[in-house]
């Protein structure tokens, strides 16, 4: 089957399913939670509340079929040159073990020099955490981690997502330029025991190189120019720019131009979640991702966790033309997870050209949001349940809670497949005038009211779930999300591993610094970013 073909199949299942309400579509097949139900080991997916029956998930395997997920997913762990508007081999996956003993980039097998890379920053975090990397005053109380995109979203989601493992230094982290961000963070802090981490691969990022200069005077106010290297460390490439910034070559830990910053969680970038819960538990994290490549790479189409749910958001996207997802962890410790999968999708796949430069002729990578249930129940759900949009919903949920009585957890899981059943099927008319009715209210009152208490339902979601939130089942699970994003990519055939997007951005704000500190406003700018420079300067 061609590729046009296969879309045009998507398409025209989608025409047929687009009329029927998923109540219609439960009452029509009892077994259809067994028929839309996938798992490996404990983690379980459950998709039969998406709009979805055999016929469409047929057309959405036959059409990742004519899109050659397979070999062009076989390539990748290859390392072939995917990143191409970069020239560069896509290989994460090499960094938790999860591409083979031997990994060939560019006829160089790099695994020794993986492994050499991820047992020094290791034992780095043990040094730190044993007291034997120390400061100026002793040993370390308090880690800051100074970075911004992927160098601080992956290592503040995962720190905080893996609280109960903490026994090693508090971690903080700094990411804003806005200096009340820095400001906070250091306040309370004692700097004779205070470790900062540069994480910045060129260690020229505006943002990150702005706030390490901040910590840095910061240090030295209080133990001296001479002992500031004592209490720096970084994670980049550039050790010529990190001797100038003071740091010990010992203590510069780097990675490759073949990982990604959205994906380089698990290379050095790792340090302050390492420093946290040890290297022992920090390879648990990576054994998960690890055994999640494994699956990727194994598993049918038909039974393969992230293709399964990148046919979904394909779906979703192109065939219902819904174009945000709600991702809600019932997990408080999930918090940042949905900022995390913001940036792991939305600048991966948020791209209006193919991969050949070509304009794409269908929408690619949807709005990620979210934050954690139970909470947004009481904010943004009430949108998602009565407002004029359908919003599709990503759950996560754990069986068992970590450090929690069993009686909050039920209450917590009782709250999450609640929100399930009633986005699916809602709460008619009839039900709420019978409900009303028994409860003895006046019919007027019932006639004004029963509009406003009508659910319209047919709203869909998948519910991911695992045992509970182990080292192993977030590394688990972060990579189930990195390769949905990958096999989304294939299917819109775009580059997901380049972010041409944050550039221009980039290289304006630098030419406005001087007049947005005091100067006059650049020659050429248009006149509202003049006017709002004048504004600036009162």
């Amino acid at each position: 089957m061609t590729l046009d073909a296969a879309w045009k199949r998507v398409h025209a299942e989608a025409e047929r399913l687009r009329p029927l309400h998923l109540r219609e579509m439960f009452a029509a097949d009892p077994d259809r939670f067994a028929a839309f139900t996938r798992g490996v080991d404990d983690l379980f997916v459950d998709f039969s509340k998406e709009r979805i029956d055999q016929g469409a998930l047929d057309a959405l395997l036959a059409l990742a079929g004519a899109a050659g997920v397979e070999a062009k997913r076989d390539a990748m762990f290859a390392g072939a040159a995917w990143n191409l508007t970069e020239g560069r081999a896509v290989m994460h996956m090499a960094l938790r073990g999860g591409a083979g003993e031997v990994v060939e980039i560019d006829g160089q097998d790099v695994m020794p020099e993986v492994k050499a890379g991820l047992d020094a920053f290791l034992k780095f975090a043990e040094d730190v955490r044993a007291g034997r990397a120390r400061g100026s005053s002793g040993a370390f109380t308090d880690v800051i981690n100074i970075g911004i995109g992927g160098s601080d979203l992956g290592p503040v989601m995962a720190t905080r997502a893996l609280r109960p493992d903490h026994d090693g230094p508090r971690v903080h982290f700094v990411s804003n330029v806005d200096g009340a961000h820095i400001a906070d963070v250091t306040a309370g802090l004692d700097p004779k025991t205070t470790l900062v981490i540069v994480a910045s691969k060129t260690f020229t990022t505006l943002e990150t190189m702005a706030n390490a200069a901040e910590a840095r005077a910061w240090l030295a106010r209080t133990v001296g120019e001479a002992a500031v290297g004592q209490h720096l460390a970084a994670v980049s490439t550039n050790l010529d720019a990190t001797g100038d910034f003071g740091i010990r070559p010992e203590r510069v830990f780097g990675f490759w131009d073949w990982v990604g910053g959205r994906y380089s969680l698990w290379s050095s970038i790792g340090l302050p979640v390492a420093i946290a819960i040890g290297a022992a538990k920090f390879r648990e994290m990576l054994a998960g991702a690890a055994a999640m490549d494994a699956h990727f790479q194994a598993a049918p189409l038909a039974q393969n966790l992230p293709v399964l749910l990148a046919l979904i958001g394909v779906w979703r996207r192109n065939a219902m033309g819904w174009p945000t997802v709600a991702l809600i962890p019932y997990d408080q410790r999930l918090e940042r997870f949905a900022a995390y999968v913001q940036q792991l999708d939305m600048e991966s796949n948020g791209k209006r050209v193919t991969r050949a430069g070509d304009p794409v002729p269908r929408a690619t990578g949807p709005i990620i949001w979210g934050e954690p249930g139970t909470n947004s129940q009481h904010s943004f759900f009430q949108l998602m349940h009565q407002g004029a949009d359908v919003i599709p919903t990503d759950f996560i949920l754990a069986r068992k809670p970590r450090g929690a009585s069993e009686k909050m957890h039920g209450l917590l899981a009782a709250n999450c497949l609640a929100q399930a059943q009633a986005l699916a099927f809602g709460k008619t008319a009839q039900e709420v005038e019978a409900e009303m009715t028994a409860a003895g209210t006046d019919p007027e009152e019932i006639a004004r009211l029963v509009p406003h208490r009508t659910f319209p339902g047919d709203r869909p979601s998948t519910t991911i779930l695992h045992d509970a939130l182990t080292p192993f089942a977030l590394g688990r699970l972060v990579a189930l999300y990195e390769h949905k994003v990958f096999v989304q990519g294939v299917i819109w055939d775009v580059n997901s591993y380049d972010q041409w997007g944050v550039e221009l951005g980039k290289a304006l704000a630098k030419a406005l610094i001087p007049a947005a500190l005091g100067g006059p406003a650049p020659a050429g700018v248009d006149a509202s970013t003049a006017g709002l420079l004048a504004a600036l300067k009162g």
